[in-house]
């Protein structure tokens, strides 16, 4: 399984970036994103499970939304009222039903003040 993230780029602070996310194949248990700011360890950031549930980091509630479309087997990150603290290396991560991860090359979010 590959996953291809897109979507990264450079935005003024208040600005939006839609990040988006497709596997080459499988069934997930689990779609959602990480990210790792310079200096800092990788965190979630948002998640939605195979139900619809999901769950976000705190500092991204209210801003964030991730979507997913099961057939296109793509995971969606929306992001408004970007905030310079949001830069980092996004991930896209897919969990399979065996708790087995795969994980995106990475895409850069750059948020100028």
């Amino acid at each position: 399984v590959q996953l291809q993230a897109s979507g990264g780029g450079l935005v003024q602070a208040g600005g939006s970036l839609r990040l988006s996310c497709s596997a080459s194949g499988g069934i997930f248990a689990a779609m959602g994103w990480y990210r790792q700011a310079p200096g800092k360890q990788r965190e979630l950031v948002a998640v939605i499970a195979g139900g619809g549930r999901t769950n976000y980091h705190d500092s991204v509630k209210g801003r964030f939304i991730v979507s997913k479309d099961n057939a296109k087997n793509t995971v969606t990150l929306q992001m408004d009222s970007l905030k310079p603290e949001d830069t980092a290396v996004y991930y896209c991560n897919m969990r399979g039903y065996g708790s087995v991860d795969y994980w995106g090359k990475g895409t850069l979010v750059t948020v100028s003040s």
